[in-house]
């Protein structure tokens, strides 16, 4: 579904980000959602190098993105926004109470069990790759990443998904393979590489992580 500025959602992301950021921001997970449900949204899009809008922390108490504010709705943190997203859309969540609770289960392990050891490792990699205690750290945070992912992947075996059928426990997930772009550990596992292609392969996602570029094309293209 298209960005359109009178939708009834909106989502908040940023105008702008470095490039290794970019394809990479948590409103890239909210914008799949929105796109898997069929769901138009609009977009307000802030500045990442200036202040917050004083009303922002209202919406969000940490200033972060994305929100999304449906009506009298107002969420924030994305597993939060899925969730809510996945009450409007089978393709999310599933109908079958037992298949909806280990498809929520997914998504609470992808923010609880795997993304914090792949955000430090990504965290030394991009700002501290040089210092000191980086480089002694990085080895032990490595070996962990490799084995919450060995743990994932023993899991998914054969299967193309993690359990009979897509749902919003892969999308969050394969976001957080995302994370370790360019650091050749996901390719170790070559069916959580294929989890991952396979969830990218999907227009929803297509069209989700180009709605995202064109907010930073058109900011730099307008500087």
């Amino acid at each position: 579904m298209p960005v359109r500025p009178d939708a009834t959602i909106e989502i908040s992301a940023f105008s702008w980000v470095p490039g290794f950021a970019r394809g990479q921001v948590r409103d890239l997970r909210v914008r799949w959602a929105l796109e898997e449900a069929g769901l138009d949204y609009r977009e307000r899009l802030l500045d990442p190098r200036t202040e917050r809008p004083k009303d922002y922390f209202r919406e969000q108490p940490f200033g972060q993105v994305p929100i999304l504010n449906d009506g009298p709705v107002r969420l924030f943190e994305t597993g939060a926004i899925v969730l809510y997203l996945g009450e409007r859309s089978e393709v999310l969540l599933p109908r079958d109470p037992a298949a909806r609770a280990r498809a929520t289960c997914w998504i609470i392990a992808s923010l609880n069990s795997v993304e914090p050891s792949l955000l430090e490792l990504s965290t030394i990699d991009i700002f501290n790759p040089d210092a000191e205690w980086a480089k002694a750290r990085r080895p032990e945070v490595e070996k962990k990443v490799r084995g919450r992912l060995a743990r994932l992947s023993d899991w998914l075996g054969e299967r193309d998904y993690l359990e009979d059928r897509f749902s919003a426990g892969d999308l969050m997930m394969s976001t957080m393979l995302r994370i370790l772009e360019g650091k050749d550990i996901v390719e170790s596992f070559p069916n959580l590489a294929a989890l991952q292609a396979r969830c990218e392969a999907r227009p929803a996602f297509q069209r989700a992580l180009a709605a995202q570029l064109d907010a930073f094309a058109r900011h730099d293209a307008a500087a």
